[in-house]
């Protein structure tokens, strides 16, 4: 499916996002809004999501971690036998999917009140963080710091 967005002028300009720009041109409209979910920023590495799963125990979800992926579903395994006069609460078998930046990682996930919570933590290694470089003169001293010249004795 093609996005109303032409992506080409930033392909001139960036190096190295052409996943992003393949997710963004191949993401899927939403179809199916059901469970309702919210993804909360808790600070600059850490995420939340927490999906709303009225009606599901534990053993009827199914939390799992794939390469940049979160997936998330529930499929009830006992059925009642009760017989309804109205059934309002949709308790329907769902697969959500979240795609995940690189180097997310899980670090939990609870139920509390029919509200699933997963927490996300982004940990980048050491060599990807930024760090700064010296700048150095053709001399190999580096550029902040200029020798004095010798003074004859």
């Amino acid at each position: 499916m093609r996005t109303a967005f032409a992506f080409s002028p930033l392909h001139r300009s960036s190096i190295g996002f052409d996943r992003i720009f393949n997710l963004l041109e191949n993401a899927p409209q939403p179809v199916d809004s059901w469970p309702p979910y919210d993804i909360e920023r808790r600070d600059e590495n850490s995420y939340r999501v927490m999906i709303a799963v009225a009606g599901f125990s534990e053993d009827d979800l199914d939390v799992s971690h794939e390469p940049n992926l979160l997936i998330v579903s529930g499929e009830r395994k006992e059925q009642d036998k009760a017989e309804y006069l109205h059934r309002g609460l949709p308790v329907r078998p769902f697969t959500r999917r979240f795609e995940l930046a690189d180097h997310m990682t899980i670090t939990g996930a609870s139920l509390n009140d029919g509200l699933l919570t997963i927490g996300l933590v982004r940990e980048l290694p050491e060599e990807m963080k930024p760090r700064r470089i010296t700048i150095t003169r053709d001399d190999g001293a580096p550029s902040g710091q200029v020798e004095k010249p010798k003074q004859a004795a």
